[in-house]
């Protein structure tokens, strides 16, 4: 459809100026045409500027800008402690666009295999259990939060820490993964394994996660818990 084009004359002879608008469909692109008064020789002359505007350029968000987006507004958050709720509201706001460019059955997605970065959970506990709780917190410092999952099913999860300022260990647990359907897994972790220093044990229970990926590329993964925790993975290079 042809963009209407607009004609603007203001002109005067030592009174009010008068505009006039007309409307013609003689171009495709805007024209702003107006007068500019000026006297010479006892005459009042008009000096007509014609000006021709660019056409409107459409503005899209593509996966790259909406990925962009996300990871600075996680950066240095501390996996999403850090964050306030707001803060939260809008990293949701951008996963949600972002899962609309997830492949069909992600699960089936070989891109999922490797090793991820941790950047943020919306409940600071899915990740590391009391490790990083508000009082968990406060004895160890998180140092890094990692996910390797190794074809066909095996899921890696590590969270490395400095306890007590001094004393760096980590906390592992090693699990089984199993396809429910195109996008929702389940994963039964065998008790976790503690490293501190030189001491290294297990302890506790089997446990047990279901986790729906909604998005996955060569560099980021989403992954919605079935409690309703929002998870953001980077590959690690």
């Amino acid at each position: 459809m042809a963009t209407a084009a607009s004609s603007l004359t203001i002109a005067s002879s030592f009174s009010e100026p008068r505009t006039q608008i007309r409307s013609s469909k003689r171009s495709n692109l805007p024209v702003l045409q107006f007068s500019i008064p000026y006297k010479a020789n006892s005459r009042s002359r008009r000096l007509v500027v014609r000006s021709v505007s660019a056409p409107n350029v459409e503005i899209r968000t593509g996966p790259d800008d909406l990925i962009s987006s996300l990871l600075s507004k996680v950066a240095n958050s501390d996996g999403g402690v850090t964050l306030s709720p707001e803060q939260h509201k809008e990293v949701a706001k951008v996963a949600g666009e972002l899962q609309k460019y997830c492949v069909s059955e992600p699960v089936k997605c070989p891109l999922i295999f490797g090793d991820w970065d941790v950047v943020y959970c919306s409940v600071p506990t899915s990740p590391g259990g009391g490790y990083r709780s508000v009082i968990g917190r406060l004895f160890f410092r998180t140092n890094e939060m990692i996910q390797g999952i190794d074809s066909p099913d095996i899921v890696r999860n590590r969270v490395s820490f400095t306890a007590l300022g001094f004393l760096d260990g980590d906390v592992s647990l090693t699990g089984k993964l199993k396809v429910l359907d195109s996008e929702w897994v389940q994963v039964i972790f065998e008790p976790p394994e503690l490293k501190v220093g030189s001491l290294e044990f297990k302890y506790g229970f089997e446990s047990e996660v279901k986790l729906r990926i909604t998005y996955v590329d060569e560099k980021l993964r989403l992954g919605l818990g079935s409690r309703g925790s929002l998870f953001v993975f980077r590959r690690r290079l």
